[in-house]
């Protein structure tokens, strides 16, 4: 099975995101009353947990926390029961904590170990969204306040000549396994600035604005590593939103061997063998984050598939 074909962190949850109720405002209003719903708090993109993992407000909490939030966003259905995400940003971490009836905050990514798929993708797609709102609070073309609609997938822009509709922006951004020509099979990985001195990884950057996905694999590993790359294949996609990313994983091919790493985003690179990796595996070494799609793309290339 290839990566497209899987499950990554922080995505395919199996919540219906039910559109269609977003602009139902009072449809929305009278679910966040039901017994059923479910709100999750967060706390400057932290999730809130007890004991047993990501709280989950009770009704009397979940109202005290809306009446305090900075936004209450519809994440959707999960069955037939709502579920919300609240933003309790505005309050110092204490209060934040307390009011949720958590015993500390803590990053989504520090949790993924201890959470099933589901709860990995809402907890994340919650903390993107909260994110977002609090960067967006103002209309970038004339600067007027922005306020929340569609049931937290929309601001709106209250300049009486502008009216400017802002929706949730993604960044997209490419992963790259770069193969050696001919055999023996390598793979290239780059120790990034600020990394450990023996901390190597796959090649990654932003897509440009008037870029192809596959232009940006080109661009990026010639500025980069400075080499010349072909047979750019699509496999596979993770959502990454820390804070809005989308991470695009793809295999290419160099045409040589020759790398010159641009010295400022990749200090130093260098062609791994399928052995030298095995090797990093059994001394302890991960290949990759656990919870992002390099580790998959590394552990796919090792397993020759």
């Amino acid at each position: 099975m290839g990566i497209a074909e899987r499950v990554l962190a922080y995505g395919g949850g199996r919540l219906d995101r039910a559109g269609a109720l977003r602009t139902d405002a009072t449809r929305l209003d009278a679910l966040l009353d039901e017994s059923d719903t479910v709100v999750l708090p967060l706390w400057r993109d932290r999730c809130l947990v007890d004991g047993d993992g990501p709280v989950r407000l009770t009704a009397e909490r979940a109202s005290l926390a809306r009446s305090a939030a900075g936004e209450t966003v519809f994440l959707g259905l999960d069955g037939d029961a709502a579920v919300f995400a609240v933003d309790l940003s505005g309050l110092d971490e204490r209060s934040a904590v307390e009011m949720a009836g958590a015993v500390r905050s803590t990053d989504v990514r520090a949790l993924v170990g201890r959470l099933d798929a589901d709860g990995a993708a809402v907890q994340a797609y919650a903390r993107g969204l909260l994110h977002w709102h609090r960067q967006q609070r103002y209309c970038g073309t004339c600067g007027a306040t922005a306020v929340i609609g569609g049931g937290g997938h929309v601001r709106t822009c209250t300049g009486a000549e502008c009216g400017r509709l802002l929706f949730p922006r993604i960044e997209p951004a490419i992963i790259v396994l770069v193969e050696a020509p001919g055999r023996p099979g390598r793979c290239l990985l780059a120790r990034h600035a600020g990394a450990a001195p023996d901390a190597y990884s796959t090649l990654a950057g932003f897509v440009e604005v008037g870029e192809s996905l596959e232009d940006a694999v080109r661009r990026e590993m010639a500025e980069e590593a400075g080499i010349t790359v072909t047979d750019v294949t699509y496999q596979g996609s993770q959502a990454w939103p820390f804070p809005a990313g989308l991470m695009v994983g793809f295999r290419a091919t160099a045409t040589s061997e020759e790398v010159r790493v641009d010295g400022e985003e990749l200090l130093e690179a260098r062609w791994f063998t399928r052995a030298d990796l095995r090797e990093r595996v059994a001394s302890g070494r991960t290949l990759g984050r656990v919870d992002a799609i390099d580790h998959r793309l590394l552990h796919d290339w090792l397993a020759g598939s």
